[in-house]
């Protein structure tokens, strides 16, 4: 369940005392839960809150201040890199982590340009993000590498990063409908933006959408 979490104060890594103050936010209710659990063991990380969804992590950020926000990139309402946006002009003490199961090359674009500190996938052990939530609290920066390679490598996408999120789940077969129930939207919301995106790739069609958008690793 979201909300404010329990504060704790320990030794670091390197036996200095010190407690990097962090925020986690992810709509997936058990990944967040393992990640509250096995973060929790890191003596100098302390969870001040947690949160469901983008509008939930901006509220808890503007509230708690924490020194690193780890997002989850999708969420309903705001994304994770919007959630960053407004974090860089409201709490701009506040440095970002974005972890995504949903890693394209236009979102790396995206996060770097919000501001984005860490971007790294939801495949990598919890200690390698506890690792780079202390790489950015000190000032530096991580992006896996994979990912930096496959953004080098795609071109820029003309598609925005609503549409993308979109044609991702359009992909799957997910209906109109239940796309706009997942990233609440209006159906006539979805159906403008898959217009729009078909528009912009010259496509016949959906289908046609969704396979040239992949060709060119922008979903």
């Amino acid at each position: 369940m979201a909300g404010q979490g329990t504060a704790k104060r320990g030794t670091g890594k390197r036996g200095t005392a010190v407690s990097i103050r962090f925020l986690l936010a992810d709509d997936e209710h058990l990944i967040r839960g393992a990640l509250v659990a096995l973060l929790a063991l890191e003596d100098d990380l302390t969870l001040v809150a947690e949160a469901a969804s983008g509008d939930e992590a901006l509220a808890m950020a503007r509230k708690q201040r924490p020194d690193v926000a780890a997002l989850d990139l999708q969420m309903p309402g705001l994304d994770g890199i919007a959630v960053a946006e407004a974090l860089r002009d409201e709490v701009p003490e506040c440095k970002v982590v974005i972890v995504t199961g949903h890693g394209r090359p236009g979102h790396l674009r995206r996060a770097l340009s919000a501001g984005v500190r860490g971007f790294l996938p939801k495949t990598v052990p919890a200690d390698t993000l506890a690792d780079v939530i202390r790489t950015v609290h000190g000032g530096g920066r991580y992006v896996d590498p994979e990912l930096a390679a496959d953004a080098i490598s795609s071109g820029d996408s003309p598609l925005s990063a609503r549409e993308a999120d979109i044609l991702e789940l359009a992909a799957d077969g997910t209906s109109v409908e239940e796309i706009a129930t997942r990233l609440a939207l209006a159906p006539g919301t979805v159906r403008n933006h898959l217009s729009s995106a078909g528009q912009k790739l010259g496509a016949a069609n959906r289908h046609e959408t969704v396979q040239l958008a992949r060709r060119h690793g922008w979903i």
